[in-house]
Formats: C-alpha cells, structure tokens, sequence
C-alpha cells in the first residue's frame, strides 16, 4: 500500500498494475491515460483529473471520494463496481458515452457539458442529481429514482414516466417530448 499526496502528474501513462493498493489525496492529473489502469484498491481523495483517459478502464473498486473530472474520457466505462464508501465526483466537459450506472447510488452530482449517449441508469437513484446542458440521447433510464433531478437545460433524453420515479424533477418545456415519446404523439 502506497500513500501519494499532493502531487501533480502530467502527461503520464498508467500501466496495468502501476497504481494498484494507493491511496491519493489531493493530487492533479492532466492529461493521463488510465486505460490500461487496475483499479483495485485505488482510492482518490480530494483529487482532480483533467484532461485524462479512461475510455474501456475497468474501475472496479475504485475509492471516489470529492473527485472533479474536467475534459476527461470515460467511455464505455462501467461505474458500477466503484467502491460506494462515502464517494462524491463531478464530470464537466466529460465524454461518458456507453457508460454503465445501473445500480448505483449517486445522489446530487453534478453533470455539466457532457456527452452522456447511450448510458445505462437502470436501477439506479440518480436524486438531486444536475444534468446541466448534457446530451442523453438514447441513455436508459428504467426503474431509475430520478426525484428532484435537474433535466431542464438537457437534450435527447427519453424517460418513461411510468417506468421511472420523477418525482419533483424538473424538465424545460421543450424537454416535455421525451417525456411522452412513448405515446407517439406529436407536439407543436
């Protein structure tokens, strides 16, 4: 087990087993590539990625804990298995398309200028959470608990409101067609 404090990397490739069993806390990392990255028994603590690549990582049992991602790649990356321990992150500029939420418990973050296409929410509670000018074209959301969640600045989603649990959540006016896209009726 290896401890890392406030350090800055930059540029850096992250080899298989490379940063297994560390904890990080208050680290910057731009511009680094994960992809090939072993996750278990990582834990990131107040930490900040920009820039980075994770587009196929496998993140299972990875520790979140106060995470900001700005710019990074998270494609096809499945956030299910990450350690639910006290985690908190946030994604801006983000690229999370085919990424894997099914399950998990994410209430109140914050999702701004991201590409979210194709995502799987399902079985998820996504409460509080901030879609903020996000594209969720053809993201899954079914028995997803999505009360007080904020869609109003986001596009391309459908939600079954029969399927789904939107209690208080808020949706623009023109959000409204991907809420009645089942009923195949056209709005004006």
């Amino acid at each position: 087990m290896s401890y890392k404090i406030d350090k800055q990397y930059s540029g850096n490739i992250f080899f298989e087993k490379e940063i297994m069993y560390h904890d990080f806390e208050r680290c910057t990392f731009e511009d680094c590539d994960f992809t090939a990255s072993d996750f278990t028994g990582v834990a990131f603590i107040d930490c900040v990625f920009m820039y980075c690549s994770f587009a196929r990582a496998k993140i299972n049992y990875v520790s979140l804990r106060d995470v900001q991602f700005t710019g990074c790649d998270f494609s096809n990356v499945n956030f299910s298995m990450i350690d639910t321990l006290l985690f908190k992150f946030s994604f801006k500029d983000c690229t999370l398309d085919y990424a894997k939420f099914y399950t998990l418990k994410f209430r109140n973050t914050i999702f701004e200028n991201c590409s979210i296409v194709a995502a799987d929410f399902m079985n998820a509670d996504i409460t509080g959470v901030m879609f903020n000018n996000c594209n969720l074209h053809k993201s899954v959301f079914t028995d997803t608990v999505a009360n007080k969640t904020d869609f109003s600045t986001s596009y391309n989603f459908t939600i079954d409101p029969e399927k789904n649990k939107i209690k208080k959540a808020v949706f623009s006016e023109a959000g409204l067609k991907g809420l009645l896209t089942k009923y195949e009726i056209v709005i004006k």
